[in-house]
């Protein structure tokens, strides 16, 4: 009903003098036959990942000698038309002969419609809109059906080319823009990284002769782990009614052995190397109980996902609710200061690290996410955070992380405990901090610019195609040929077509 709605007000806006309504139906053809790739091996084929969303470029494409299950037909001025419903914004006007996915709505070309004009129209918002309520199947797919009574504002054929000529030139030029800010992202992002290894390289801040140096925080910090361990194992013998008679159980404590020396850089003086776990205690791992195919809403619980700590600070808005009844362990909840590190993600993103700010008591660990628990109040969270972000660090996980794909790494608990950590002196460490959030901030400004600015072309890629839709982009012709004309004879050779359908059927019954 509601689709409905929406239907019968956009044919009641007025279009220019010329223009008429009809439906994508009523001017399109989508008829094709799926084929076998093998009987086609020199033509090219195009599946849903070679096309970019919204942009409408090709980003590739493979031999169809190599696909094995069954393909679309398009010519050259078809239009593919991605149907799965999280790409309903991969739209693609090919120049060339080949096969696609099964996955594309295959929109013929035909003689009164310029196939760019659908292209464009197929990639504008309302559209994109409308097609995303729609499902069908056991995924999430919209089909032609579905589609055909949407209605489609038909302009005189002169003035179709005159408004896609006009939209290649903005988008050309907002293309251009787009690419220049894509090129300060990639700038800020290498400044950031550039940041992180002068900060972890002892080159960002001077030294001072009169710091205490790292050696000798390192002896605290380790003294402080043991003296940790011992406290809890009495703890848990207590628990069990256990007194300890001597002190022979300390000797079930294992020193943490300090990092191989061979492959790592020097480090300025006054500085140490020591790996991860000789700074920490523990690692806590989370646990994933079944979970929706949703983020949690206020007063549910929700469980992490990787991304919650892919991109640089801790995203809570990143998880899936769990289901009613499921009250997660206290333990488990994620709370402010918590060193937060994903054990399994693609291979740039494993160990990804963050520092949660605040409390999320409706917030759990997944068995993705590990929490690192320092071995001393005089380990900086701030400055693990850092060092695990950095180039040394960044190498050695990508290094030691599992899997037979890009796409899914994973690191044991045992390899992230031996990453290399550059340890500088403690009064040294909180100079380095507070120069690196200067300059991260300085950073975080002009990427949450830049980051406006490339919504702000979306938005005006997509105000460009609601003007040409609207005949509001170029100036109307009165020397055009009117649209409705188009559609007289598009009707006229569709009911010869289905003429000619049915003799040619009766003569097939009649020779049977």
């Amino acid at each position: 009903m509601a689709d409905a709605v929406v239907v019968e007000e956009r044919q009641e806006k007025a279009l220019p003098v010329g223009w008429t309504w009809t439906t994508l139906g009523g001017i399109t053809d989508t008829t094709r036959k799926r084929v076998k790739p093998q009987a086609y091996p020199d033509l090219r084929f195009i599946g849903m990942e070679h096309v970019e969303a919204q942009t409408m470029r090709l980003l590739g494409s493979v031999s169809a000698r190599e696909m094995r299950s069954a393909a679309e037909y398009f010519e050259s001025g078809d239009v593919l038309y991605g149907r799965l419903r999280p790409v309903l914004n991969k739209v693609y006007c090919p120049d060339f002969e080949g096969l696609c996915s099964a996955e594309f709505i295959v929109f013929r070309h035909v003689r009164h419609l310029d196939s760019r004009y659908l292209q464009y129209f197929l990639n504008s918002w309302d559209f994109v809109s409308f097609a995303s309520h729609l499902n069908e199947g056991d995924r999430p797919r919209v089909n032609f059906s579905q589609l055909a009574d949407y209605p489609f504002p038909l302009a005189p054929l002169a003035e179709q080319r005159r408004i896609v000529a006009e939209i290649e030139a903005q988008f050309t030029r907002l293309d251009a823009g787009v690419a220049a800010l894509q090129r300060v992202q990639r700038a800020l992002q290498r400044y950031r990284a550039g940041v992180l290894k002068a900060a972890c390289e002892g080159r960002l801040v001077p030294q001072d002769p009169g710091d205490e140096l790292a050696g000798a925080l390192l002896q605290r910090i380790l003294a402080d782990r043991r003296a940790r361990w011992e406290a809890g194992e009495l703890a848990k013998m207590n628990a069990r009614g256990k007194t300890p008679k001597d002190d022979t159980w300390k000797w079930r404590y294992k020193e943490p052995a300090p990092p191989d020396m061979a492959e790592l850089p020097a480090v300025p003086e006054g500085w140490v190397w020591a790996t991860l776990k000789q700074l920490i205690t523990r690692i806590e791992a989370g646990h994933s109980p079944k979970a929706q195919g949703r983020p949690a809403l206020i007063g549910e619980y929700g469980v992490v996902k990787v991304s919650a700590m892919s991109w640089g600070s801790f995203l809570p808005e990143e998880n899936k609710a769990l289901f009613p009844g499921y009250v997660p362990d206290d333990s488990l909840t994620i709370r402010a200061g918590d060193l937060l590190i994903s054990r399994a993600n693609t291979i740039e993103l494993v160990g990804a690290v963050v520092l949660v700010e605040q409390d999320h008591p409706n917030l759990m660990l997944s068995d993705k996410s590990l929490r690192l628990i320092p071995a001393s109040d005089e380990v900086s969270s701030e400055w693990l955070l850092y060092v695990l972000r950095a180039p040394t660090v960044r190498n050695f996980f990508e290094s030691v992380a599992t899997g037979t794909s890009d796409s899914m790494r994973n690191l044991s608990q045992e390899k992230i405990r031996a990453a290399p950590i550059a340890l500088p002196p403690l009064s040294e460490q909180h100079r380095i901090i507070a120069e690196v959030e200067r300059r991260l901030s300085v950073v975080a400004e002009v990427e949450a610019t830049v980051e406006a600015n490339l919504k702000r072309a979306e938005r005006l890629r997509q105000s460009i195609l609601k003007r040409a839709f609207e005949g509001r982009l170029v100036p109307q012709d009165p020397n055009d040929e009117p649209a409705g004309e188009l559609l007289s004879r598009v009707r006229a050779e569709r009911a010869d077509g289905n003429v000619g359908k049915k003799k040619a059927q009766q003569l097939r019954l009649a020779d049977m």
